[in-house]
């Protein structure tokens, strides 16, 4: 895997953080972005950031709790994920694309055309 994140459960209410390494190819001039998949559901743009990190896209259920960032010098992202509720239950998937440049694009383009997705991490919010 060339993207690889880590992460964990959490209480409702609580924080978690989670990180995307990429091992193989600078983020430079990447744009970047976490998505999830809840069960029975398509999977979803949460956050993207561009290289210029201007103007990050949040999709309207996270706006406020989430944030993502961005450490080129460590090839890494992460995405902040504050009062999680037990409807933010899905596995989260970070990714990269060296052709979008624009974040909301790239949180509302297919799966498909998207380069490069890490493995799926399961985040679970349960008491």
């Amino acid at each position: 895997q060339s993207v690889e994140p880590g992460g964990h459960s959490v209480q409702p209410g609580g924080s978690l953080r989670l990180s995307c390494t990429v091992s193989t190819f600078s983020l430079d001039h990447a744009t970047i972005g976490w998505f999830r998949q809840a069960p029975g559901k398509e999977r979803e743009g949460l956050s993207c950031i561009s290289s210029t990190t201007i103007n990050p896209y949040y999709t309207d259920s996270i706006k406020g709790r989430f944030t993502i960032s961005r450490d080129n010098a460590k090839n890494t992202a992460y995405l902040q994920m504050n009062s999680l509720k037990p409807e933010d239950k899905a596995v989260y998937y970070c990714a990269v694309d060296l052709h979008f440049f624009d974040a909301k694009r790239m949180c509302v383009a297919p799966s498909e055309v998207i380069d490069y997705w890490g493995p799926g991490i399961q985040v679970t919010v349960a008491s």
